[in-house]
């Protein structure tokens, strides 16, 4: 293995050098455009759909080079992002506006802005920074992020912003190295504190003249609706909006391959607008790091990839990486709060934010031990301030700046092994599985997340009567926080204190192969199960979803029919195969062999006649079950299932329920008497006559988005459905469907290897490389994704130097 990446890293080197030494072109290239006497510099060779492979002598010129490329095709984006960590947004768009929802937990920019100014002001990124290596950031770490800021900066002096989304706009800006890693913890908080945002800035102080028995008896009824919300979250991520993020990733072990090697396909689900777009590219040190992937916007790395030995994916992890704090306050004092019998007083945060046409509005919120008071936690529903009872936010992530290391050291990694070993050295990612393949045939799946230290034990120990019920359901533990006992432990090798180390977390190697699609580590595979975690990681004998159970029956069948190559990865992403069609089939065609309602009869709610209803189930009967673009009758079984599983309980909806010895084949059996059916049924017919569509309607018809005035026809489905090709899109009768598409399938790679110096990698950007709707590079690849082809990006030094769209620019920081 380490023969075929010298091989490759040689040729890298040489060529890559040359490059450096001065950028000359190839025939038919578009030569440089700019030119450096000093500083920091890259070259820039631009391949097939806008595909950027960034050279340079070391990690500054790197991000440089980085930031330059990320700024060409998505400066809108970026500095949109750069105006919410600055707490900036209600000054240039006012406060009462919702920022970006695909990105932030805030329901408007006043809420957002008092969090961020908060961080801000408080120099939480610059104390962070400051932490020595390995808790802190490494020195390639700190110095990518200076080289990106600088990059960017310097495309905003030598560029025009032409993007229609902020052309001319004041907001758009210079930028620090400060500002670069002050989104790298926005995106390390937001499962965490990001989630509390809300209830962070709205924290107030109970009225001390009040009627404490009122403020008691509401704190009380507060509670009620938030426990049943929450355990129907059971088995899943602590999540509740359509456009959070998820994903899909499988890597096939050696022996079940036609070469002996691995195989990984990665399916992440990820925004479809705003600053959690992926962006791909290939960044070259040489001699030191060659590797290609996606990055998440305004990141400095590569998050998920390949080179020339391995490659991985990561999946959103059921891992709760946050827990609450019961505060027993001083009865003389709301802002006081008691430890051990003893009175600890909150400490303020008075935080000013400048408003558009209007006076600065300040607030201030309130500090603990344990971290922000707050009286909201997103789904979580009221947390009542009340003069005997608050609750604090624990997030370590808020503490952790290692994530742009962990990226870093798996982009350097060699084998599946080398990859663990980075993981539990760097100890960074806050939410996310990761699963990989390598050359030599081994796989991977770690859970190796950022949690805090909340064992079963501890939660027996020090949960309160809120914390009984949401911690069996959720994950999300509500402890005592009277007790200093009840902090957190901290493993041996942990970095920081108030987590888990590295032997605790759920990992598994070298089974046939390793799967994950946002349930639990419990079936990572079906034949090896994980079962030795504690709560605060996800569930063990739950319910799996439908997306799961579907990849885990094809991913198992694919396992044992062997002889596997990035093809049949290929065919696999693109089946569109909905295990929910499979389940609801002989239960809905029971339901349509009912006796029908007289012609004209008004149904349940909705008042369909009996001739549609035939109608209907004639075409669920002839359905596919995929949702592909060509498929007749997906619009109409999507629209009954998303109406039926809003309604139906599971104890109503199933015939079979669910068994911890059978969890792939349970629950099943659409029960054809709930009365569910037919109202959903008559309301789906419903739903496409508002829209246009006929039953029989394809997909095509009725999921599309729209590209300089072209209709283009978009796959795959909701994750309710058990679609693999997960598409998250609002329904908009009146746009005739699903016309906008908020997040799901982003960034594909098929990666496998055989005996060449070059990886085998297939890749697709579903929405595309840049989101400037003037550039050549803002819809060509979802063309692509609308018909199921992939693109060949060229890795190794010959095939980049060959790409007969071949562009080179070389960028510095001096002129």
């Amino acid at each position: 293995m380490r023969g075929r990446a010298g091989r490759c890293g040689a040729a890298v080197v040489s060529a890559a050098l040359q490059f450096l030494a001065a950028a000359f072109p190839a025939p038919g290239s578009a030569t440089a455009v700019a030119s450096g006497h000093g500083g920091m510099s890259a070259v820039i060779r631009y391949t097939e759909y806008g595909i950027p492979h960034i050279v340079a002598r070391d990690h500054a010129g790197l991000g440089f080079g980085s930031g330059w490329a990320q700024a060409r095709d998505h400066v809108c984006a970026l500095a949109d992002a750069f105006l919410t960590v600055r707490g900036e947004r209600s000054r240039w768009f006012g406060p009462d506006p919702a920022p970006d929802p695909q990105g932030s937990f805030a329901s408007s920019n006043l809420a957002s802005d008092l969090y961020y100014r908060g961080v801000r002001d408080a120099g939480t990124v610059e104390q962070l920074r400051a932490i020595p290596a390995p808790a802190g950031p490494s020195r390639a770490v700190t110095d990518l992020g200076r080289g990106w800021a600088a990059g960017y900066n310097a495309w905003l002096r030598r560029n025009l912003v032409t993007d229609p989304a902020c052309a001319g706009a004041d907001w758009v800006g210079p930028v620090t190295d400060i500002d670069v890693s002050a989104l790298d913890h926005s995106l390390a908080v937001l499962l965490g504190q990001g989630r509390g945002i809300n209830g962070i800035t709205a924290a107030r102080p109970p009225d001390l003249a009040g009627d404490p028995a009122v403020q008691e008896a509401e704190a009380a009824h507060a509670f009620a609706p938030a426990v049943p919300a929450l355990r129907g979250t059971t088995g899943r991520p602590l999540t509740a909006r359509p456009a959070d993020p998820g994903s899909n990733a499988v890597a096939f072990h050696g022996s079940t391959t036609n070469n002996g090697r691995g195989l990984l396909l990665g399916n992440p689900h990820f925004p479809w607008h705003g600053t959690h777009r992926f962006w791909q590219s290939q960044q070259t040190i040489p001699g030191e790091l060659n590797v290609m992937g996606a990055s998440l916007l305004n990141t400095t790395n590569v998050s998920i990839g390949y080179n020339a030995d391995i490659a991985w994916s990561h999946t959103v992890a059921t891992g709760v990486p946050m827990n609450l704090y019961e505060l027993t306050l001083d009865p003389a004092d709301p802002t006081a709060y008691l430890v051990d019998g003893h009175p600890e007083r909150m400490t303020p945060r008075t935080v000013t934010v400048p408003v558009k046409d209007s006076a600065p509005v300040t607030r201030t919120q309130w500090w603990t031990r344990w971290g922000p008071v707050l009286t909201t936690l997103d789904t979580t529903g009221p947390l009542p301030w009340t003069r005997t009872t608050a609750y604090a936010l624990n997030d370590p992530n808020a503490a952790n700046p290692r994530g742009p290391d962990t990226s870093l050291a798996l982009s350097r990694a060699h084998s599946t092994d080398e990859a663990l070993t980075a993981l539990n050295r760097t100890q960074g990612l806050a939410w996310a599985n990761t699963v990989a393949a390598d050359a030599a045939g081994h796989t991977l799946f770690a859970q190796s997340q950022v949690l805090p230290h909340i064992t079963d034990d501890l939660d027996r120990r020090c949960s309160t009567p809120l914390g009984a019920a949401l911690y069996p359901a959720t994950g999300l533990a509500v402890l005592d926080g009277s007790r200093s006992h009840c902090s957190p432990g901290t493993d041996p090798h942990a970095l920081q204190p108030g987590i888990f180390g590295p032997g605790a977390l759920p990992t598994l190697q070298d089974t046939p192969y390793v799967e994950n699609s946002n349930d639990s580590a419990w079936l990572t595979n079906t034949d090896h199960p994980l079962t030795k975690y504690e709560r605060v990681f996800g569930t063990i004998g739950a319910p799996r979803s439908l997306r799961t159970r579907g990849a885990l029956h094809d991913v198992s069948a694919l396992a044992a029919q062997g002889h596997l190559r990035v093809q049949d990865l290929q065919h696999h992403q693109f089946a569109d195969h909905s295990p929910a069609g499979d389940l609801a089939a002989t239960g809905l065609a029971a339901a349509c062999r009912a006796p029908a309602k007289d012609p004209g009869e008004e149904g349940d709610g909705v008042g369909d006649t009996a001739a549609s209803i035939a109608e209907a189930c004639r075409v669920l009967a002839n359905w596919d079950r995929t949702v592909n673009t060509d498929s007749r009758g997906a619009p109409l079984f999507d629209r009954f299932w998303r109406r039926l599983t809003a309604e139906a309980r599971p104890e109503e909806l199933w015939t079979v329920p669910f068994s911890p010895a059978d969890p792939l084949h349970t629950p099943r059996g659409l029960n054809p008497a709930s009365p569910a059916v037919p109202r959903a049924l008559e309301g789906a017919v419903a739903d496409l006559r508002a829209a246009g569509l006929a039953p029989d309607a394809r997909w095509s018809q009725a999921q599309f988005v729209v590209r300089a005035g072209a209709r283009i026809p978009i796959p795959g489905g909701t994750a309710e459905l058990g679609v693999w090709n997960v598409i998250e899109a609002l329904w908009d009768p009146a746009g005739g469907g699903y016309h906008d598409v908020q997040s799901g399938t982003s960034y594909l790679q098929a990666v496998g290897w055989n005996d060449g110096p070059c990886p085998e990698a297939k890749t697709l950007l579903a929405y595309s490389q840049s989101s400037d709707a003037t550039s050549p590079h803002h819809a060509d690849r979802t063309a692509l994704y609308a018909t199921g082809q992939w693109v060949s990006p060229p890795f190794c030094e010959n095939d980049i130097r060959h790409s007969p769209e071949l562009q080179v620019v070389t960028v510095a920081e001096r002129d």
